[in-house]
């Protein structure tokens, strides 16, 4: 049986390191490798400046590095089994779906609309325009969301699908609609 000291060292071990790279993130790394801060305006418009998002992660971080840290001798700490590897591998498979789902959604609807409507259309110019724009976000999103609850649950609900759609318009309401030049992912490097 696993020594109850020794997972909660563990436990405090990872909380402290993770809470050493939300501190550096923010102190050291952002402030070096940004030039804006987390919101700019510039001639009377507010915009999402580049150090905000990573400075968003290294908050998210800290704070579960504070959690762990806080009450971390109630978390269970033990070895790595098989069964482990294969949940991480089941999620790297969700993200992995995800990422090509929010990337290929958008180009595959243009191409889908060309070839009904025979228009020429192109991904590109309409990545800033919707529907286009939403469409892999949301498709991505809500995917990995409602998998990696039926991953936990171990099965598929409907009630998963719409909390993963719930979360994507959520985000959608709160990181484009309030800026006119925000491009969702993944749709800056398309």
């Amino acid at each position: 049986m696993d020594d109850p000291k020794r997972g909660s060292r563990a436990n405090r071990s990872v909380a402290l390191v993770c809470l050493a790279i939300a501190v550096v993130m923010v102190v050291i790394w952002i402030p070096m490798d940004v030039d804006t801060g987390l919101i700019e305006q510039v001639r009377r418009r507010v915009t999402i400046g580049d150090s905000l998002a990573p400075t968003v992660a290294a908050g998210v971080i800290g704070l579960g590095a504070l959690i762990l840290l806080i009450g971390g001798e109630r978390v269970p700490s033990g070895s790595l089994s098989g069964a482990n590897l294969w949940f991480i591998a089941l999620l790297l498979v969700c993200f992995a779906v995800g990422f090509a789902l929010m990337r290929w959604t958008g180009p595959a609807a243009v191409w889908v609309a060309n070839t009904f409507t025979g228009q020429d259309l192109d991904y590109r110019p309409l990545r800033d325009t919707a529907p286009w724009k939403y469409l892999g976000f949301v498709a991505g999103c809500t995917f990995v969301i409602a998998a990696l609850i039926s991953a936990v649950q171990g099965r598929l609900t409907l009630q998963a699908l719409l909390v993963g759609l719930g979360a994507s318009l959520a985000m959608i309401a709160v990181f484009d609609w309030p800026f006119d030049n925000l491009l969702l992912p993944p749709n800056g490097d398309v």
